[in-house]
């Protein structure tokens, strides 16, 4: 990306943090000066004059940005560092006030009898990974999750598994010989195995195909399934439970594919 799609990144997702428009764009106008005037940071971000000492009081406010109260005032942004620290620290309180907020509140519950057989599709890489690691985090027996393609082996997915007690069978498998031995040394606690499954997305596959992400089988009776879209990249993913789900049951042979036989999850 050029320095204006860069710039107009960062003004996004600024606003994504909270910010204002103009608010977003004179952080990121300061961000490019030692130091600025209102007018000359009208002129460069295209905010009106007077709407830029609104802006600025916001993000001192905030810890942002500082004013020099001299004539013409001067305004600066706080350094990089600094900045981001201050905007992670303020998201994570938001998150948090959330949690506590929804944690309160009463679940209705409904009087027919919730369904054995369940199954619920995702999207978005970052809510898939983030069930996986919380399905990981809850196995109590056994764990078999292959793993389709390199990019899902990710930090916090390898310290994940690495965390799971020696109580718990961790079985993972990979479609590729080479991505077997990153996992074996990624986590060397688990037993590993090429997968029996390439030919969901084998050797021939070609860029337009949709390719096998990740599949999670936790204790025989949960089931995360994902595949990646050709074109966008994103991930997309079905999630099932309760012991007698068909698809759970499918699952298990399928993924059975390429274990020894005494640690077949359909033995």
């Amino acid at each position: 990306m050029n320095v204006s799609e860069n710039m107009e990144e960062a003004i996004e997702v600024l606003q994504q943090l909270g910010l204002k428009e103009y608010e977003a764009r004179c952080f990121v106008g300061l961000s490019r000066l030692e130091t600025g005037t209102a007018k000359k940071l009208s002129e460069m971000t295209e905010v009106p004059r007077t709407r830029v000492y609104d802006a600025i009081r916001v993000l001192e406010a905030q810890g942002l940005a500082e004013i020099q109260h001299s004539s013409p005032q001067q305004f600066r942004a706080v350094p990089l560092d600094e900045a981001t620290e201050t905007l992670r620290d303020q998201y994570e309180a938001r998150v948090e006030r959330l949690h506590d907020a929804l944690e309160t509140v009463t679940i209705i519950e409904e009087e027919d009898e919730e369904p054995v057989q369940q199954v619920w599709a995702m999207s978005g890489n970052g809510g898939i990974e983030n069930r996986t690691e919380q399905l990981i985090e809850t196995a109590t027996e056994e764990i078999v999750l292959v793993v389709g393609d390199e990019s899902l082996l990710t930090e916090d997915l390898v310290a994940r598994l690495n965390e799971v007690g020696n109580d718990v069978e961790l079985l993972i498998g990979a479609l590729s010989e080479s991505l077997q031995e990153q996992i074996q040394t990624a986590v060397p606690n688990a037993t590993t195995f090429i997968s029996g499954l390439e030919w969901l997305h084998g050797e021939n596959a070609t860029e337009d195909e949709t390719a096998i992400g990740r599949l999670l089988l936790v204790d025989r009776s949960t089931i995360l399934v994902s595949s990646i879209m050709p074109k966008t990249k994103e991930e997309q993913a079905i999630f099932g439970e309760g012991f007698g789900n068909g698809l759970v049951v499918i699952a298990r042979r399928l993924m059975a594919q390429g274990l020894l036989t005494r640690r077949d999850p359909t033995s």
